[in-house]
């Protein structure tokens, strides 16, 4: 859900509508995946199968999540040197995160049996879907370094400003996925394994799909295609500018990974219902983010291209328009959230205490998506300009004020003190980014 483009009807304005919703809707093709795995698998195979699914989705789920910083740390890059006419720059950065994810992707196989045996334990399964899982596992991850390597280019491809090459990759392999999954889970039968093979397969085309798209778009502005300037690529101040950016948003993600683990994790002790009544309020939530990430998105280049060009009165209007889009369409998510999340409520279970549980609480998640808004696209602004120093910083001081708020308010309100600390985590989150923009702002010229 999103407001009218009417509504910021500026050139700025029609042009993050313009980079906003090819990414909404790559955000959320993203998760039919899943859903195609777990529609073929739960017509066609046992209900250990399905359980597989489950549990290997939720492995792969955290090892691509885990590698985003592949992405994100090249969009703010390549915009600043697009915006710099520095097309070297730009490839070179393209080529080190590509080296990356393809390595890491390779490290990943080399070491399957130790990532599977390591996941498998965290987890809690039964034998036989624990074998299912694994097999599962050996096919899918032979499309591990296909897949990370492609996040390079997704984040190269926002970073120039190509949204709609995103969702065309998105299509191409959520298309792909799901003619594989039906013929080799549905009309070979070869179960599980045939998800595997077909995923990985999917993988591996749409990257070779994405590598023909950026040969044909990552020219120059006189129309000259790039040569490869692998000398540039080994520099050791790129890499070592590369690597600590990473490393910068690897720390963050691990802060944001544990802050809402923490939260799942206290929900479950108010017992079974309550738990699952919260596993439905953040599917809300969820859906929520795919739409607002993709202002966040927009901003990503044209911060960069401010950065770039050391335009300060630029920033500020890319700063004050998306957020103007953010805000509004954070609005009318949680007014909609607040409308049609009891029936929605209806469809997720027929439990009657469940349901009942989600009911009573559902302001909450419509709270935090009216306060999101401000985190997600002060996050796309500190990732067009390359600051993950600072969003590492203000990651890890907004955790910390959400222990401390959870720890004075679920003592005394219980499960509505949790909420009333996530809500609080969500704002610390924008405030501790909003700490750093003076000092953002003052580095740019006019």
């Amino acid at each position: 859900m999103a407001t009218s483009p009417g509504k910021h009807s500026s050139p700025l304005g029609w042009r993050i509508w313009q980079l906003a919703w090819p990414l909404m809707l790559a955000n959320c093709a993203a998760p039919l995946l899943g859903f195609a795995d777990t529609a073929v698998i739960g017509n066609t195979g046992s209900t250990e199968a399905l359980g597989a699914i489950a549990l290997g989705a939720l492995i792969f789920n955290f090892l691509y999540w885990g590698c985003g910083f592949l992405r994100m740390g090249t969009t703010g890059f390549v915009a600043q040197a697009r915006a710099r006419g520095d097309q070297p720059e730009v490839t070179a950065t393209l080529l080190r995160a590509l080296m990356m994810g393809f390595l890491i992707g390779v490290a990943f196989v080399i070491t399957q049996t130790l990532v599977a045996s390591l996941a498998l334990s965290l987890l809690d399964a039964s034998a036989a879907v624990e074998a299912q899982t694994r097999a599962y596992l050996v096919c899918r991850i032979w499309g591990a370094p296909a897949s990370l390597a492609s996040f390079a280019i997704l984040g190269a491809w926002i970073g120039l400003g190509r949204s709609d090459l995103v969702l065309k990759f998105q299509l191409f392999l959520n298309g792909v996925n799901i003619a594989l999954d039906l013929w080799l889970a549905g009309v070979m039968d070869w179960g599980v394994v045939g998800i595997g093979v077909g995923t990985a397969i999917a993988e591996w085309l749409s990257f070779l799909l994405a590598l023909v798209l950026l040969a044909r778009n990552l020219v120059d502005r006189n129309g000259k295609r790039p040569e490869l300037p692998w000398a540039l690529m080994l520099d050791r101040q790129g890499l070592r500018q590369s690597l600590a950016a990473n490393g910068d948003i690897i720390l963050r993600t691990l802060f944001m990974l544990f802050g809402f683990a923490w939260f799942t994790n206290q929900a479950a002790g108010f017992g079974d219902e309550v738990l699952a009544a919260n596993h439905i309020l953040l599917q809300f939530i969820t859906f929520s983010a795919l739409i607002l990430d993709g202002f966040a998105h927009a901003a990503e280049p044209l911060v960069g291209q401010a950065i770039g060009e050391k335009r300060r009165r630029y920033f500020d209007a890319v700063l004050r328009t998306s957020l103007a889009w953010s805000a509004s369409s954070a609005l009318c998510l949680a007014v909609g959230i607040f409308v049609i999340g009891p029936q929605a409520i209806q469809w997720f279970t027929d439990i009657s205490s469940v349901r009942a549980l989600a009911q009573g609480y559902l302001f909450y998640a419509a709270m935090y998506v009216g306060l999101s808004f401000a985190a997600f696209q002060l996050d796309g602004i500190f990732i067009g300009a390359t600051q993950t120093q600072e969003m590492r910083n203000a990651s890890g001081m907004a955790l910390a004020v959400f222990i401390v708020a959870w720890y004075l308010l679920s003592v005394r309100f219980g499960y509505h003190g949790l909420w009333w600390a996530m809500l609080i985590y969500v704002a610390a989150r924008a405030c501790t980014l909003g700490v750093y923009l003076p000092r953002l702002r003052a580095r740019m010229l006019d």
